[in-house]
């Protein structure tokens, strides 16, 4: 079974996740940071955080199609 906890947070990342979609970036940043603050080991939402920190610093194309290309390892 699914704590509340958890659920609120996996609400908050599927939000996040359709404005990140949405090259809405700022907003993302919101929930992503909401659902770790819900869930603060909440993996996924870690690394769609940095994704938006990333990309609100350089912005993709606007063409972009929602995939991220890792420039290191």
């Amino acid at each position: 079974m699914i704590t509340a906890e958890k659920q609120k947070a996996v609400e908050l990342y599927t939000e996040g996740r359709k404005l990140y979609k949405m090259m809405d970036f700022q907003e993302a940043v919101s929930l992503f940071q909401k659902a770790l603050d819900v869930c603060p080991d909440d993996g996924p939402s870690k690394v769609y955080l940095e994704r938006c920190k990333y990309y609100l610093e350089n912005p993709p194309p606007e063409d972009w199609d929602g995939v991220y290309v890792m420039k290191t390892k």
